[in-house]
């Protein structure tokens, strides 16, 4: 599959601080990634060479095919980009707002009215920016970056200040982008929004890009290990399950064995699926959250 963005062995510094180092990765139709670090780790520079708003002082970045940082960019309209901190004039109306944006992307500003009432701010079209929460105005910000149906949509913090309704709405919006051809990066700090929907992660930390791929594919790198919990019926042996897993831990009524991998996981549960003894049995995977721990400690050790 062709990359609709890719980034090759890319550095950026500032002054003395080196924001990007050797990073290199590629964003295809169809896909939600994550991009996710620390503040500082480099996640903002990166869109921003994606969006052509600086340069980057070596490697090469293709969106579209083309040099964002050329004078001529063409595929920026059909780009879409959230920033973490919107800012819109406070005299404007939302209408008026998306009006404007829609004029910058030769789109009939009629044409956007319904994204207004997408994001829930019908309501409030009519009304001064100024008078916006920040919740409306991030509302209004991503009414923006949807004008156009962008192939390429670029999210930095999208969530902040949504309410959990409008959250589920603005992943719903982004489900149906992907499922027709977009290429959506999200760039946040809120791992657990993105356990379940995110189909690639990318890692940062200090400039580096520090481990990408599935959640599958970097459970498999981590090699952390798989908890299965049995809840046992009362008076069973604490033994149950003891020969398989590399650890288990008891507590009242429940033995927790951690187990290596996948075929670990299988081969405790064909042992135990029928026995009268185990009331109920629970598997946790391990979470973004812990992935992005474990790497960021392995990268800190090796450095």
């Amino acid at each position: 599959m062709t990359a609709t963005v890719s980034v090759t062995g890319v550095d950026k510094s500032y002054r003395n601080v080196r924001a990007l180092r050797d990073v290199s990765f590629a964003l295809v139709p169809g896909r939600l990634s994550a991009l996710v670090g620390h503040n500082g780790a480099g996640k903002t520079t990166l869109i921003k060479l994606m969006l052509g708003l600086i340069r980057s002082d070596r490697g090469e970045i293709r969106v579209m095919g083309q040099d964002p940082a050329a004078g001529e960019f063409s595929a920026r309209q059909l780009l879409g980009y959230l920033p973490e901190n919107v800012a819109f004039n406070a005299a404007l109306t939302g209408r008026e707002t998306l009006a404007f944006y829609a004029r910058l992307k030769r789109i009939r500003p009629a044409s956007a009215w319904a994204l207004l009432d997408r994001v829930g701010l019908s309501d409030a079209a009519d009304r001064r920016v100024g008078t916006y929460s920040k919740g409306m105005r991030q509302r209004l910000g991503l009414a923006q970056a949807l004008l156009g149906q962008p192939r390429v949509l670029l999210l930095d913090e999208p969530t902040t200040g949504l309410d959990p309704a409008l959250r589920q709405t603005f992943y719903e919006i982004l489900s149906e982008l992907r499922d027709g051809g977009a290429t959506v990066l999200i760039s946040s700090h809120a791992l657990n929004e993105l356990e379940d929907r995110a189909e690639h992660v990318l890692i940062m930390n200090r400039g580096r890009l520090v481990v990408q791929g599935t959640l599958a594919e970097l459970r498999s790198l981590s090699q952390l290990p798989i908890r299965v919990s049995l809840d046992l019926a009362a008076g069973t042996d604490n033994a149950i399950a003891a020969p398989i897993g590399d650890k288990t831990i008891s507590a009242a009524g429940r033995r927790t064995v951690l187990v290596a991998d996948e075929k670990g996981k299988m081969d405790l549960l064909r042992a135990v699926a029928n026995d009268p003894r185990v009331k109920d049995i629970e598997i946790a995977v391990p979470t973004l959250d812990d992935l992005y721990a474990h790497f960021l400690k392995t990268q800190e050790r090796a450095a």
